[in-house]
């Protein structure tokens, strides 16, 4: 049965958090300080919390920073999946990965139905590898990253969550959570 096995070990993973907004600043941004506080409150160390324009070089270039951090197991983003002219996170980010992580996008619009409708349809929220870094990107609005962290996320990235979990892909903990 999958689920959380509390015999196991939980091994906490090394998160960053990056805001992609032309809106809002660090007193404003709720999606990042939500994701932020619930992935601590989880037992994962925040790596880092940064907030960019809706811009693909400095978007690009904050996340470079993070995927050649060998401290850096998992970055989550938050803005800039929808349809205004200025989103483009899909287009900065989906060009670094050598790996697409298909079923995200459709986990996360399933369990966004439940909450949002079809307004999920509005959503570009991917995932995907540019190197052992994981990435998620998922849409801006708080209501959101609570979906993507409460539903999915808090799970795949818990190593005693079985059958299994991407914390077992993170290579310092590939040996023990296998």
């Amino acid at each position: 049965m999958a689920g959380i096995d509390e015999r196991l070990t939980f091994h906490p993973l090394n998160i960053a958090v990056l805001t992609i907004s032309d809106t809002r600043d660090e007193e404003s941004d709720k999606s990042g300080a939500l994701l932020s506080r619930r992935l601590t409150e989880h037992g994962h160390h925040l790596a880092g919390h940064v907030l960019v324009k809706d811009d693909v070089d400095a978007i690009r270039g904050q996340l470079q920073v993070w995927i050649d951090d060998p401290e850096v197991d998992v970055v989550i983003s938050t803005g800039g999946t929808g349809f205004a002219p200025r989103d483009v996170t899909p287009e900065a980010v989906k060009p670094l990965f050598r790996r697409e992580m298909d079923g995200f996008s459709v986990v996360f619009h399933q369990a966004s139905l439940g909450t949002v409708g079809v307004g999920t349809l509005q959503s570009r929220a991917f995932a995907g590898q540019p190197g052992d870094t994981f990435i998620f990107c998922l849409p801006g609005s708080p209501g959101a990253c609570k979906d993507g962290w409460d539903l999915i996320l808090k799970f795949e990235l818990d190593s005693r969550h079985r059958p299994c979990s991407l914390a077992g892909q993170v290579p310092r903990l590939r040996d023990v959570c296998a």
